[in-house]
């Protein structure tokens, strides 16, 4: 697998940093222009900025807060941009007439053609199709155009961002905690006790990869060891341990279930899914050679039957949902 490296990481970190001032600043300035706090809307809006406003109005009430909505709204735009760049370079993000994979410069070139002004929009609509629960159309948050120069510059932080970072493997797990960034440092420095709202930022940490395996595969692993040692699917398992006997040397977990269709793997905090996803590659090939289903079919049944994951803040599982769902279509084909 690929992995960031240390430089690679540093790159990602500042660029989602920075993406976040800027982005919150633009929310805030737009929710402040169409005031969305005020009791009557500005005189100078147009019908559609006034049908926004409501739209937002219903959504600060729904957060608690005008300060919430302005987080709101600069996680979705920037993740909006972010989540399509990564369908773009993983050749996911396809075009709804044609079916074919489209790159950002296609993306660009059809908005100009079509006369479109917000490219970020349009490849939003054509990841719709693959993922409507997270690129969701309609968003009155969404529906918030930020500022020219703002979009300008989320443009060029994306743009520093090379297609090597953005299809590297782990990629995407790190792109919460580097979201949480100053947010964490300020919680931490503020030294007050930490509960409600600053309890998703100061303990979000990325699993890194090795961790998540070594952990996969001396549970899920040895329990399948213990009942198939003959299995294939030992030999990719680095980190598996055994005992002289050739056994699992954690066990074989004998009050678990018998069979891979019966097993739940439960992740109650799964931040940005790394778990999620590596236990989707384990327990897909576990379905498929236990019940000689095709890929295709034993990705479907694990996805129905054995995953789940819970988290503290929703946006966590949006990025949890999208990353499953790519790994979900990179594996298709196999």
């Amino acid at each position: 697998m690929t992995v960031l490296s240390s430089e690679q990481r540093k790159l990602l970190s500042d660029v989602v940093v920075r993406a976040r001032e800027v982005v919150e600043a633009a929310s805030g300035q737009r929710i402040t222009a169409l005031g969305v706090a005020a009791d009557k809307a500005p005189a100078v809006l147009t019908e559609e900025e006034r049908a926004v406003r409501v739209g937002l109005r219903a959504r600060a009430h729904q957060l608690g807060s005008i300060d919430a909505l302005v987080t709101e709204a600069g996680f979705e735009h920037w993740h909006r941009m972010l989540f399509a760049r990564f369908l773009a370079d993983n050749h996911l993000l396809i075009d709804d007439q044609f079916g074919q994979p489209l790159t950002m410069d296609e993306v660009a070139e059809y908005a100009s053609e079509t006369g479109e002004s917000d490219v970020w929009e349009v490849a939003a609509r054509f990841a719709s199709q693959m993922l409507p629960g997270i690129f969701r159309q309609h968003d009155p948050i969404l529906a918030m155009r930020l500022p020219v120069e703002a979009r300008q510059e989320l443009e060029r932080l994306l743009d520093r961002l090379s297609a090597e970072v953005i299809t590297a493997e782990d990629a995407l797990g790190w792109v919460y905690q580097y979201w949480q960034t100053k947010r964490k440092d300020e919680v931490n420095k503020s030294e007050r006790k930490i509960g409600g709202a600053d309890l998703a930022p100061v303990t979000q940490l990325f699993t890194e990869d090795y961790m998540v395996r070594f952990l996969l595969e001396n549970s899920l692993g040895a329990w399948w060891a213990a009942r198939h040692p003959e299995s294939p699917l030992l030999a990719g398992w680095e980190y598996l341990r055994h005992d002289e006997d050739g056994s699992p040397a954690v066990g074989g977990f004998d009050h678990w279930p018998d069979q891979v269709a019966e097993v739940t793997v439960m992740d109650p905090c799964c931040g940005s899914g790394h778990f999620l996803v590596a236990a989707f590659g384990m327990l897909w090939r576990m379905r498929a050679e236990e019940e000689h289903l095709t890929p295709e079919a034993a990705q479907d049944a694990v996805l129905r039957d054995n995953l789940f994951g819970l988290e503290l803040d929703p946006r966590c599982t949006q990025i949890a949902m999208f990353a499953l769902a790519l790994e979900v279509s990179t594996t298709a084909e196999i």
